[in-house]
């Protein structure tokens, strides 16, 4: 499990002063990826024009390019502005299969000070259930103080 105090006191050491939102989301990526087994793919989609979101930094294997708000887990958390805890992906409609291995998913609006989504923050697990409303409230609360201040 990942320890969020650590992680989140890490990240706020490498983030701190920095604006450029690429930069923070290859950094978050980076770490939140390696902070948990149970992370096989951990991405950003940034929104880049309206109703679309396009592959940001991640790690893991080949993500999906471009997803419309209209698709899959991602778009439906870009479209709602709601966090996305999806326990069997093949249970969701119109789930969009980037990778086969992919068991599970949560996914986080990312937002600007303004309050604007800029891009999801999206994590697929292998192993089918594997995420937890904690997951979902602590990366909330790391991302909501990193990109809020950017």
């Amino acid at each position: 499990m990942v320890d969020y105090d650590t992680l989140a006191a890490t990240l706020d050491s490498l983030t701190a002063g920095e604006t450029d939102e690429i930069a923070l989301m290859a950094t978050v990526v980076c770490e939140v990826h390696h902070s948990d087994q149970r992370f096989d793919w951990t991405g950003f989609y940034r929104v880049t024009e309206p109703e679309l979101l396009k592959i940001g930094p991640y790690q893991g294997g080949l993500g999906c390019l471009h997803i419309p708000f209209s698709r899959g887990v991602c778009g439906a958390a870009a479209r709602t502005g709601e966090v996305q805890i999806v326990a069997d992906v093949d249970a969701f409609a119109g789930h969009i299969a980037c990778a086969s291995s992919t068991r599970s998913e949560l996914v986080l609006p990312v937002r600007n000070a303004a309050g604007n989504i800029i891009a999801v923050f999206d994590i697929d697990s292998d192993q089918p259930d594997a995420f937890t409303s904690e997951d979902a409230d602590r990366l909330g609360r790391i991302l909501d103080g990193i990109f809020a201040a950017a």
